[in-house]
């Protein structure tokens, strides 16, 4: 046997320097892999981590590289701190660790805690042939009967071998006889059955019992091999064996199973009559692992757990099991038991590396604790997931395999959150789902972050006018919610200028309370607000500020008395001269008092009194408006000459208050208003050049519509020279009421004395013309029998039923005879463009005193009746 070990020694030395080639491998991927043979002695030598890491081994103690061990798990391996060897610190059995697994390897992880980096090592243990294939019992006994024919086969046991591939059991031998033979099924790792071939009929008078010795050899180096006593008892005849209803009885149960549990039920069935059909049942090859946990009943065929099943530990029961009948005779069968995972073991949380304070300007990423969660379970119910509540600024990232690394996942700021008491949850994903958590304690640092910021985003403040010089305006208040030296704030105003001056010279402020003074005496009415900066510093290094807007309003004080703007006092001492016609209605607009104050609100609420009057009760005061208007028809007794004192008040307290003295003329024609007026005292000063532009602005517009009247009148003209007109009754023009011309008010009777009237008729080449004899004729008279030719018109008759009546008014002055078609349409057209003309007209009313004639008011075009009615009013309003 010792010279069997010599030359494994040799040979093991061999693969150790194998292993060590393997490195220029394990280089060049991604983890850092090693193989060693299993049964190393302690302390042998397995890898060069500091080597394989890139560290100098000098300094291996500055690097802090460690093996991160796990709860509850048995380290094999140890690092040499001094020279960087990964050593065996642990008896390694391959068997034990791994069983039956084709690949076994460990793994264990290195951190280097100067880097905060983890490493992950993975150790491969390789088989060697250091268990011999053993047969569970030292005998087999075989009861085979007499008459079994030639060629009958028995099932013997298995040896059994924890190695694996070519140092498993590899063959099986008999020792030499004439009555049996062996017949091996080969499969992928080995002899996968062995059976006992009856070559040779028995005779139980010869020999009754036969002894034989079955060798099971293994494929190692050396050779090593395990024995059993086969007794093989002849019996009388038996000719039926049992046999069972499966040839495989699979069944899954829970790990959570109470002992004591029926799994499942085998059964088998012999035709036999008497002893030789009664069946018994057994397990066969039974396991130190099988007889722990596995029970069978021989009567019932029942198979009872015994033990406390575990998933991590085992999740495969496999084992067989035999029916013999009363003869002999037997069957076997296969029973597999699979143990389902059940969710019975708690996630497992272990701190590797922790800091209990970080700054809050470190930046996003930032580690702070790494950590392994660990769950004994498998599948599903082994999934581990870790987490931190979602309302921390913190996150774990997975590193490698169970490693998680907490790291920070937003800016931290000390003012909000001083400590953190960071709760890391490990949950699994079974049903039910179980759970542990573990707290961290972290400190949040300040640093100067945050400037000051004022109590509100912008600061109004009132001040009344003419305050005293010093006075205290109002306060601002920032905070800074950093601590100590990085919250001490002054307050200072931002230099700037409003106009000619600086804010300094206006306003002041108190560097340590923030109070803001004035330092002059303010006036409304030449600053009405100031809008300026002040800036909060805090004292950290370097120093932060921030600005907020203030405005200041100036409030007014009823220190200005009104100001009256219309109508505005002469310059010579005359007063001022408004027209009325005595013709007016009640409600006549005579004029209008204009007044303003330089104060505001209701310093500025004005009112009107009529304070004094020549004919009290003729005119009434808007008391808001200022208007002046009539309050009752006028009579010929009135005055020719009213003097109105108009007072003005405004709202202050105290009331200030301006008057105006208002010269209204009354007069029945023009003649007389000029004769009167002369009367009056009139300004010195000449007439202004505005005066003069309007008048020839009037002029040249009056111009261009009789110009376009006259092309239009020639068009028509030859347009009725080639058609048949028609004729009809006639239209008389005369009679138009006088509610139609409401709009040119009082004005309208001076202007009627100077009016022509015209009637027309749809009669063959003839008119009717009639002049109005009255001075002050409100219609027009229509005169059938008077006929006066027209040579303008055409010779034929023009029908007018089809079209629109339509009035000429022909001023005195402009002494034209204007002719209008039947097709009203076209017309209509050309003089919109020319009614644009109507805001020209309507500018001139702001100038009523210097156009004695010129009408008071001048309807727009909706309030005509029609577009004639407007042409005709537009005429009056410029017959003189």
């Amino acid at each position: 046997m010792e010279e069997s070990q010599k030359p494994w020694s040799c040979k093991r030395r061999m693969l150790q320097c194998f292993i060590i080639m393997l490195f220029l491998w394990i280089a060049s991927s991604g983890q850092i892999h090693y193989t060693i043979p299993e049964e190393m002695q302690r302390g042998s030598f397995v890898g060069n981590i500091a080597k394989d890491l890139g560290m100098d081994g000098k300094q291996l103690s500055d690097h802090g590289l460690r093996i991160v061990t796990s709860k509850g798990t048995t380290q094999y391996f140890a690092l040499n701190v001094n020279s960087g060897h990964l050593q065996i610190s642990e008896r390694i059995d391959r068997e034990e660790i791994c069983g039956e697994i084709d690949k076994c390897i460990l793994k264990l992880q290195v951190i280097a805690e100067s880097k905060l980096k983890l490493y992950v090592i993975e150790v491969e243990i390789t088989d060697i042939n250091d268990n011999a294939p053993q047969f569970l019992s030292k005998e087999w006994k075989i009861e085979i009967p007499e008459t079994a024919t030639i060629l009958n086969k028995y099932l013997l046991p298995k040896a059994q071998d924890p190695d694996l591939t070519i140092n498993s059991v590899q063959n099986y031998e008999l020792t030499s006889n004439n009555q049996f033979s062996l017949v091996v099924q080969k499969g992928e790792n080995g002899p996968r059955q062995v059976e006992l071939v009856l070559v040779e009929p028995l005779d139980r008078e010869e020999q009754s019992i036969h002894d034989l010795i079955l060798i099971a050899t293994d494929g190692g180096d050396p050779i090593k091999s395990g024995t059993l006593q086969i007794h093989i008892i002849v019996l009388d005849a038996n000719d039926n064996a049992p046999v069972f209803n499966q040839m495989v009885y699979e069944v899954s149960v829970k790990e959570s199973i109470p002992k004591w549990s029926t799994v499942t039920t085998i059964k088998a069935t012999d035709p036999d009559e008497g002893i030789n059909g009664e069946v018994k049942y057994s397990l066969t090859e039974l396991t130190k692992k099988i007889s722990e946990m596995i029970l069978l009943n021989s009567t019932t065929g029942e198979i009872i757990v015994v033990g406390n099943l575990d998933y991590e530990k085992s999740s495969l029961y496999e084992f067989e099991v035999e029916a013999v009948d009363g003869g002999g005779l037997r069957d076997r069968s296969k029973v597999l038991i699979f143990v389902t995972d059940v969710n019975d073991n708690v996630p497992e949380l272990m701190m590797t590396l922790a800091i209990r304070s970080i700054p809050e300007n470190s930046p996003v990423g930032t580690t702070i604790a790494i950590l392994n969660a660990q769950d004994r379970d498998s599948g599903v119910n082994g999934k581990v997931t870790c987490s931190v509540p979602s309302n921390l600024p913190f996150n774990l990232r997975r590193t490698q395999d169970d490693f998680y690394a907490l790291v920070t996942e937003k800016s931290l700021d000390r003012e909000e959150v001083a400590v953190y008491n960071i709760t890391i949850i490990a949950v699994d994903e079974g049903t039910p789902i179980l759970s542990t958590s573990e707290v961290i304690s972290l400190k949040v640092s300040d640093t100067n972050d945050n400037p000051p910021l004022f109590v509100k985003s912008s600061y109004t403040s009132y001040l009344l006018e003419n305050n005293p010089r010093g006075a205290s305006i109002f306060s601002l208040k920032a905070n800074d919610p950093d601590w100590e030296e990085n919250a001490r704030i002054t307050y200072s105003i931002n230099e700037g200028q409003m106009g000619k001056f600086l804010f300094s010279s206006y306003l002041s402020i108190n560097s340590e309370t923030g109070v803001v003074y004035a330092l002059n005496s303010f006036d409304y009415e030449e600053i009405q607000e100031i809008q300026f900066l002040v800036k909060a510093q805090d004292g950290g290094s370097p120093p932060l500020s921030s600005n907020v807007p203030v405005t200041l309003f100036i409030l007014d004080e009823n220190d200005n008395a009104p100001e009256i703007l219309y109508p505005s006092p002469p310059t010579d001492g005359s007063t001022g001269i408004e027209l009325a016609p005595r013709s007016s209605e009640p409600g006549y607009l005579v004029t209008k008092v204009v007044a303003v104050d330089a104060d505001s609100g209701q310093n500025a609420w004005l009112s009107y009194q009529l304070t004094k009057a020549t004919e009290p009760g003729l005119f009434t005061l808007g008391l808001h408006t200022g208007e002046i208007r009539t309050f009752r028809f006028l009579l010929e007794k009135d005055a020719l000459k009213q003097s109105l004192v108009v007072l003005v008040k405004d709202n202050g307290q105290p009331p200030l208050s301006a008057s105006v003295t208002v010269t209204v003329v009354l007069a029945n024609s023009i003649p007389e208003t000029l004769s009167d007026l002369s009367s009056i005292s009139a300004p010195i000063d000449p007439p202004s050049d505005l005066t003069f532009y309007l008048v020839v602005a009037v002029a040249f517009v009056s111009c261009m519509f009789l110009t376009f009247l006259f092309v239009l009148l020639v068009i028509k003209l030859y347009r009725w020279r080639n058609s048949q007109l028609t004729h009809s009754g006639s239209i008389n023009f005369g009679g138009v009421p006088v509610s139609q011309f409401v709009g040119v008010d009082g004005v309208r009777a001076f202007l009627q004395s100077y009016c022509h009237e015209v009637s027309l008729t749809t009669g063959s080449r003839k008119s009717q013309f009639n002049t109005s004899k009255a001075n002050h004729s409100n219609t027009l008279t229509h005169q059938q029998n008077s006929e006066v030719e027209d040579p303008i018109l055409p010779n034929e008759d023009s029908d007018l039923n089809n079209g629109e009546l339509v009035i000429i008014q022909v001023s005195k002055s402009f002494r034209r005879y204007i002719f209008l078609s039947q097709n009203i349409s076209v017309l209509k057209q050309y003089i919109m463009r020319i009614l644009l003309c109507y805001g020209t007209f309507k500018t001139l009313l702001l100038f009523q005193p210097y156009f004695v004639c010129f009408p008071s008011n001048i309807k727009p075009l909706a309030n005509h009746q029609s577009l004639e009615h407007c042409l005709y009013c537009f005429f009056r309003s410029f017959q003189q």
